[in-house]
């Protein structure tokens, strides 16, 4: 069975994404500082380095909420031109593995460079799909909130890094709302002056 990762940048309050999140500001407001360590411009500390190679080293799968995917939601025709949208990434997305795209709107697979996004209406049939093709390769839940939360929710998360910044939002996105039960332990630690990078194993 392939081990199952998630990974959140997450403020000191426990939010994800800022408040008031938008098109324009798909974090929310001051959302973007969560990303300091691992942004261009932002950290070049080496603790930081590593993390962020950990989290872009090659997987079997992915799995991922629309969010993740592009900024607006409902129906794809809402976007206009929207089936020429490739995700955030541009043609050439990070993760040259299957991603399984969490919606409740149909659309045909997107290909680019290495990269297949199938969209998938339910996260039970996009964890069955992605953990078949990986193989015996990890997969890993990119996000966000939502898809992360059922995950934990699931029981099939295996192990989760929070890259905790030394940022507090007040409100936001929680990935932990709903999840009463969950237990963690912490297995490893990482700082920086721009995180502290923890790894936990999921207690069942």
């Amino acid at each position: 069975m392939p081990q199952v990762t998630a990974h959140v940048s997450i403020s000191l309050d426990g939010f994800i994404a800022g408040p008031d999140q938008s098109q324009e500001h798909p974090l929310g407001r001051r959302g973007h500082e969560l990303h300091f360590w691992h942004m261009p411009g932002g950290s070049d500390h080496e603790v930081d380095r590593a993390m962020a190679e950990r989290i872009m080293a090659p997987r079997g799968a992915y799995v991922m909420g629309r969010n993740m995917y592009g900024p607006v939601r409902g129906p794809w025709e809402s976007w206009g031109d929207g089936e020429m949208w490739q995700g955030w990434w541009g043609e050439e997305p990070p993760y040259h593995a299957p991603v399984f795209v969490l919606t409740h709107h149909p659309h045909d697979p997107v290909e680019l460079r290495g990269t297949t996004f199938h969209f998938v209406p339910s996260f039970e049939e996009a964890m069955e799909r992605a953990l078949e093709a990986a193989g015996d390769e990890t997969v890993t839940i990119a996000g966000g909130a939502s898809a992360v939360r059922q995950g934990l929710a699931a029981g099939v998360v295996d192990q989760i890094m929070l890259n905790h910044a030394p940022v507090v939002l007040g409100s936001g996105e929680s990935v932990f709302t709903g999840l009463p039960d969950l237990q963690l332990r912490p297995v490893e630690v990482h700082a920086s002056p721009y995180a502290t990078h923890v790894v936990y194993d999921v207690v069942r």
